[in-house]
């Protein structure tokens, strides 16, 4: 019992460098689908399944049927919900495992923060979450949270590259300039995450709320001309394809590592996917399934910019630094 026990705990409690990795990837994963099944919960009917919080309804804690509400939405919002604690269960064990982390006897505290901000940033977006649906999906709530999770899984990504790598400075593996492209890809890349919570928050499924006697009453929207946020969307899109052929390019003709080159394909061959998928869903009027397929593809979008960005560096381990002079010394044979 004590040798099972100890190889079911040893990961988190006498962690690796693949241990702390793996449950890295564990987070990164788990965030990605909570953002994935929030959207759903956000394009399903009324997008409040579940009209109260914590508790899915005022008298009951778990699924239950409110007037108005389909089945369907109350299971999507609930099992949304749900999903929560195995989210916070993988982060808090990579926190622990991160704390337990002492390569050389040291602990890592870079990765102690950005641990550290995985079950923190949870519980700020239980919270925010909790505040959107009691003020019937306010369209700039729902964009802090939507947000709020793309900075979560940012973090559990930066959590995975950096758990592989020692804690020494940065030293980049491409030109400057590129490095500064990559950069500026990260930095655009969630600008046009924020237009697209604007967008959102302008167009016909920003939501809707359902009173005790079955009336729709659409929630508050941006006061913004829906045409003019999704033209700002598309530029902001326009000038990251641009971007990122150039940075393709530029990895390509020069000695840039071989996966600094597959992710910038990657960004590459999203953002075309983004695009057409953007445009198909614009003019067939929104339908939510092929919105839902679109956030969904800018998750994976993020995290292959992030990963482009950080492929362009390395950490190497701190030198060791040398000992004492005086003590290092071999002391001096007697004399004869």
């Amino acid at each position: 019992m004590s040798s099972w026990f100890a190889r079911v705990t040893g990961p988190v409690l006498r962690p690796t460098r693949d241990s702390v990795r793996g449950l890295a990837l564990a987070a990164v994963i788990a965030n990605a689908v909570i953002i994935s099944t929030g959207e759903a919960v956000r394009l399903s009917s009324s997008g409040l399944g579940c009209p109260d919080w914590p508790q899915c309804t005022q008298t009951s804690a778990v699924a239950a049927h409110s007037v108005g509400q389909t089945s369907l939405n109350t299971a999507i919002e609930f099992s949304n919900r749900l999903l929560n604690f195995p989210l916070v269960v993988i982060c808090g064990l990579a926190f622990i495992a991160c704390w337990q982390y002492r390569p050389g006897g040291q602990r890592r505290r870079d990765l102690v923060w950005l641990s550290a901000a995985l079950p923190l940033g949870i519980v700020g977006q239980a919270v925010v979450g909790g505040i959107v649906v009691l003020t019937r999906l306010n369209p700039a709530l729902v964009a802090v949270h939507f947000l709020l999770s793309s900075a979560i899984l940012a973090a559990a990504v930066v959590l995975y590259v950096r758990a592989g790598e020692g804690d020494g400075p940065a030293r980049g593996l491409v030109r400057m300039d590129l490095r500064v492209l990559t950069a500026l890809l990260v930095g655009v890349t969630a600008l046009m995450l924020a237009a697209g919570t604007v967008v959102t928050g302008s167009g016909p499924l920003a939501g809707t709320t359902i009173d005790s006697h079955g009336h729709r009453t659409t929630v508050p929207r941006f006061h913004l001309a829906l045409e003019n946020v999704t033209q700002l969307h598309a530029d902001i899109g326009w000038f990251i394809g641009a971007l990122a052929v150039a940075i393709v390019i530029g990895l390509h003709f020069s000695a840039a590592p071989r996966q600094a080159v597959r992710f910038g394909w990657l960004v590459l061959v999203g953002l075309g996917a983004q695009g057409v998928i953007g445009y198909t869903q614009y003019f067939n009027h929104l339908p939510a399934g092929l919105v839902w397929v679109h956030v969904s593809t800018s998750v994976l979008l993020w995290i292959f910019v992030l990963r482009l960005y950080l492929s362009t560096r390395e950490r190497l381990p701190l030198p060791v630094e040398p000992a004492d002079a005086t003590a290092a010394a071999p002391a001096s044979a007697p004399a004869t």
